[in-house]
């Protein structure tokens, strides 16, 4: 891959969160944002006009949460909820009660399986195998058997020791195209970094759109750039919240 230039005063940044601006925890609800971090994302969304968005498998409120007093765009849960640059927030309506058998089944597995972790999302729900890696199998197999009882409304999203099922038919691609529409993304260039399988949706329309598709760490990809951790995210964010290049 040819080297990633500097950020330049012209770009549209969109932010995969773990994995990406923070490493991963053992659990999600453990992972933490330091006060330098959010600085440099609030210097970033400074430098950049307001065109930055969290693209990411977190709820929006879950965001809210981690970067407290920073109303930033973003997309959860994989695009199925999106909030605007001026704060509008659309969700697109699933029944949450469809999955009750699963949240269940999913319980009654953890409570065999301690170190399986379930995440209830309310329209998705997620197991993570990070605290036991041998349990992957076992989960991909679980999650799967359930999926087959949901029909075509509901798809199987394979991330990092993490399984979920989500409604189908929104993933980060269509999040970003809908942003790429709006003020004061528009008319930028589009920038995504992700480390992840369900960041792959966001590399393909970025490569459409002839921006910068960045993929954190080693693995196969459609990203055309490359970043080596989170430390390598944050440095090069800096160089774009320091103002960036211009042309």
């Amino acid at each position: 891959m040819t080297p990633l230039p500097a950020p330049a005063s012209d770009w549209a940044y969109f932010l995969d969160l773990d994995g990406t601006l923070v490493g991963f925890a053992r659990a999600p609800s453990a992972v933490h944002i330091d006060r330098r971090l959010r600085g440099l994302v609030q210097d970033l969304h400074r430098s950049a006009g307001g065109a930055l968005a969290v693209i990411t498998g977190r709820r929006i409120v879950d965001i809210d949460g981690l970067f407290p007093g920073t109303r930033l765009a973003a997309a959860g849960l994989h695009g199925i909820e999106r909030r605007t640059a001026s704060g509008r927030l659309a969700r697109h309506r699933f029944p949450a009660g469809r999955l009750d058998d699963v949240r269940h089944r999913l319980a009654a597995a953890a409570a065999r399986h301690p170190r399986l972790l379930v995440e209830d999302k309310g329209i998705a729900v997620a197991v993570h195998y990070r605290r036991a890696p041998r349990l992957g199998g076992y989960a991909h197999r679980l999650v799967r058997g359930m999926l087959a009882r949901l029909g075509a409304e509901y798809c199987l999203q394979a991330g990092k020791l993490v399984v979920e099922i989500r409604p189908a038919g929104r993933d980060k691609g269509i999040a970003i195209r809908e942003f790429m529409r709006e003020r004061p993304f528009q008319g930028r260039i589009p920038v995504f970094i992700g480390d992840d399988a369900t960041d792959e949706y966001g590399f393909a329309v970025i490569n459409r759109l002839g921006g910068y598709s960045v993929k954190v760490g080693a693995g196969r990809t459609a990203a055309r750039w490359r970043l080596r951790d989170v430390r390598s995210v944050r440095a090069w964010l800096r160089l774009g919240a320091n103002g960036g290049r211009t042309r």
